[in-house]
């Protein structure tokens, strides 16, 4: 049992090692997407764990205020996750050391990031390539924090070299906690179809908790994963952008304009806050372009909203949208095939 925001005690949905977990939908680690505003909105609406974007173990060890930023997190998300991404153990290690004292819940490794400046330098997906060496990396780290190590993988590098099933028992055998698995090769990117028969595949060969990435778009496919995988969680990713109610099991057509804009003019402020107003404006500039998603005359907005410099700016588009269309919710046109 854990307890709830009001003293109440709740039942978790299932723990990673030590770690309870309160729900069964979480926000994968999104670059340039999962900062602090972002994860807290979601987090608010029910994502049940907060990963950090990547970050490299060289960042880390040699980096400066860009990394620490990335690596940043409140206590109002926990339990966090900090997702490393690395190739040499020493390096990692070192990396490990500087991340530690910042009290992260969990550390995730990253063997999936398809990215191929990343795979260039044998980190992310091509580690795949490698399953022995994935192993004593995670072993290592494993050993070396003193919190539950989770991993990150993709079905394998590309379809003639489909060792999900043998990388996960290397990794379970070197001690981490759970695993995701990205329903996709490395070749696929995100294009194509996910496997889910894989991700079940993983669930029934494994002991530690599975949890499922892919082609989730809507509260019904995280219940049709689960009920297909098996799986324990479902990680969402490019569907949740500009749509955190996906964690609260909402569907997007559900919620008004007028939520929608609460929603939006909070996350900005927090952007402009946590950023500063100009480099906040200009990075929530993607975020608002699938806030408006599916909004009927969102075509027309859009350039004005891009074109915003400062939040006042960006407000008065939007809530200038909301007063000429004299209605409390301008139509939504249908949502299209967004994974």
């Amino acid at each position: 049992m854990v307890m709830g925001k009001k003293g109440r005690e709740q039942e978790f949905a299932f723990s990673i090692g030590s770690v309870p977990v309160q729900g069964r939908t979480m926000l994968a680690p999104l670059a340039g997407y999962s900062d602090v505003p972002f994860r807290s909105i979601c987090r608010e609406q029910g994502s049940a764990v907060s990963y950090t974007p990547c970050i490299t173990d060289i960042a880390v060890t040699y980096g400066g205020q860009r990394t620490e930023r990335l690596a940043d997190w409140l206590d109002a998300e926990r339990p966090v996750a900090v997702q490393l991404l690395g190739a040499d153990e020493g390096t990692l290690l070192s990396a490990l050391d500087r991340l530690l004292p910042l009290g992260p819940d969990l550390i995730d490794l990253n063997m999936g990031c398809p990215a191929r400046r990343v795979n260039s330098g044998g980190r992310g997906a091509a580690l795949l390539c490698e399953p022995q060496k994935a192993g004593r990396l995670a072993r290592a780290v494993v050993e070396h924090a003193p919190v539950p190590v989770t991993a990150k993988i993709r079905l394998g590098w590309d379809d003639s070299t489909r060792n999900y099933l043998q990388v996960a028992h290397i990794l379970e055998d070197a001690g981490i906690a759970a695993l995701a698995v990205h329903g996709r090769t490395r070749e696929q990117q995100y294009g194509g179809q996910a496997d889910w028969d894989a991700i079940a595949e993983v669930k029934q060969a494994l002991s530690i908790p599975v949890i499922g990435n892919g082609d989730v778009r809507t509260p019904a496919d995280v219940l049709r994963m689960r009920n297909h995988t098996g799986c324990d969680g479902v990680m969402i990713g490019r569907a949740a952008i500009g749509n955190p109610w996906i964690f609260a099991g909402r569907l997007i057509q559900d919620v008004s304009y007028e939520e929608r804009l609460a929603t939006v003019r909070r996350h900005l402020l927090w952007m402009a806050e946590y950023y500063g107003e100009q480099l906040g404006v200009v990075l929530f500039r993607k975020h608002v372009v699938r806030y408006l998603h599916g909004i009927h005359n969102a075509t027309a907005m859009r350039p004005h909203v891009l074109a915003a410099a400062t939040v006042e700016d960006v407000l008065s588009v939007l809530e200038g949208e909301l007063a000429t269309a004299g209605v409390t919710q301008p139509e939504l046109e249908e949502e299209d095939d967004e994974r």
